[in-house]
């Protein structure tokens, strides 16, 4: 296989660069810098996203008809490998990453018409209702209900650990429309404007101590909220259908790059401290696990060279994505342990007060030090979110190796 790349491909990297110097600015990268989940304010990552659009590159993976850019997978490679080396933030993935390719799939030509637009443009913030308290991996539990009432819907329960819901301008859900049959057989898709009288959105602050509005995470309920029947996706009772494709697109993401690149600070923390009189990076053993990492994240880009090869000849992900989410993030959470290890003692403080977004408070440490501890314990959900590891194995045992 021949892995080098055309002068074509070449110059559309050079391309990248170009965009990611004059679009990431010093300021975003100082925010960066302090976070422990790679995510921008609201208002610098609207920035940001705004400025992906205006490129043309805010929704890649989708037909190039919807607005998609029709790269190959060399460039998709390309794309992801320079914004992952740079540190750039990443898309906020519910909207064009996720609910897009749905809604483009078993949407309403008016819901195209309505919804594809604003998502490219991020005029929507959209979040993600799926989890529910008691369901998560087994997401067919799901109670949340949505009861018939002439034209709309009327929603009652709650969704849980809704990434960034306090900005969100639309939800989509999953939510129960029957009880009768299978538990997947009575399960709805709805669109919900998150300013509907009757929803409440609680933050949930976890052990890193994060405050509103800077927390991640929340509870969102719903009290007797009317949702227009027209805002539901498909049929009837036939959501789990769409949840499934959605969570193709959700675990088939790409985590070759950024791996890659957390690899590489690992290798730069590993120079610059200290074990046995010189530095880590000359130690045999570390260098032995460095490698390791490094062989196995070539083996998960190949994977996500051929996904990527099947959705540019208009194939779906299908469950190789649960592949590529178990050993992509598998491979992640490694990668963040290593740099635990580099880092040593320094990994220890938890330097919430330098952290805080306008803090001028100094590290105690090295300035690479302080964010390491907190992404290190955040990417433990990585293995958990969008069906845990366990639920993939179940997956690959039964549709790819037919068990």
């Amino acid at each position: 296989m021949d892995l080098s790349f055309s002068p074509a491909e070449e110059s559309f990297r050079a391309e990248v660069k170009e965009f990611i110097d004059k679009e990431f600015t010093a300021d975003m990268q100082d925010v960066l810098k302090k976070s422990p989940t790679n995510y921008l304010d609201p208002e610098r990552q609207r920035i940001w996203q705004k400025a992906l659009y205006e490129q043309g590159w805010a929704a890649p993976k989708w037909p190039v008809e919807h607005g998609g850019t029709g790269w190959t997978a060399a460039e998709h490679y390309i794309y992801e490998t320079e914004i992952s080396k740079a540190g750039a933030p990443r898309p906020i993935a519910f909207g064009a990453r996720m609910v897009g390719p749905v809604i483009i799939q078993f949407g309403r030509p008016d819901q195209k018409e309505r919804f594809l637009p604003r998502i490219l443009a991020f005029d929507d913030w959209w979040c993600q209702g799926y989890s529910e308290p008691g369901s998560g991996s087994d997401l067919a539990s799901l109670s949340t209900r949505a009861v018939r009432d002439g034209d709309h819907y009327v929603v009652n329960g709650s969704k849980i650990w809704t990434t960034l819901a306090q900005h969100a301008d639309w939800i989509f859900c999953l939510v129960r429309t029957s009880t009768e049959g299978k538990r997947q057989e009575g399960i709805s898709f709805l669109l919900i404007d998150m300013n509907t009288p009757g929803i409440r959105v609680e933050p949930i602050v976890l052990i890193d101590g994060e405050q509103p509005p800077h927390h991640e995470v929340n509870q969102v309920f719903f009290d007797d909220v009317r949702v227009p029947v027209e805002n539901r996706i498909g049929e009837e009772n036939q959501g789990w259908t769409y949840a499934k494709y959605l969570l193709e697109f959700e675990r088939g993401g790409s985590y070759g790059a950024s791996i890659r690149s957390g690899i590489e600070k690992v290798r730069y923390i590993a120079s610059q401290e200290n074990s046995n009189g010189r530095p880590l990076i000359e130690e045999p053993d570390f260098r032995t696990k460095i490698a390791r990492l490094e062989m196995e994240v070539r083996a998960v880009e190949i994977s996500e060279l051929r996904i990527l090869g099947a959705l540019g000849a208009g194939e779906r992900p299908g469950a190789e994505s649960s592949v590529l989410k178990m050993r992509g993030t598998e491979l992640g959470q490694a990668v963040t342990e290593l740099t635990m290890q580099a880092l040593g003692y320094y990994a220890q403080p938890h330097e919430i007060e330098y952290l805080t977004p306008g803090s001028n408070v100094e590290p105690l440490g090295p300035e690479y030090a302080p964010t390491v501890t907190p992404r290190y314990f955040n990417y433990r959900k990585a293995s958990i979110y969008g069906g845990s590891n366990e639920i993939q194995h179940n997956i690959i045992a039964k549709l790819i190796l037919g068990l």
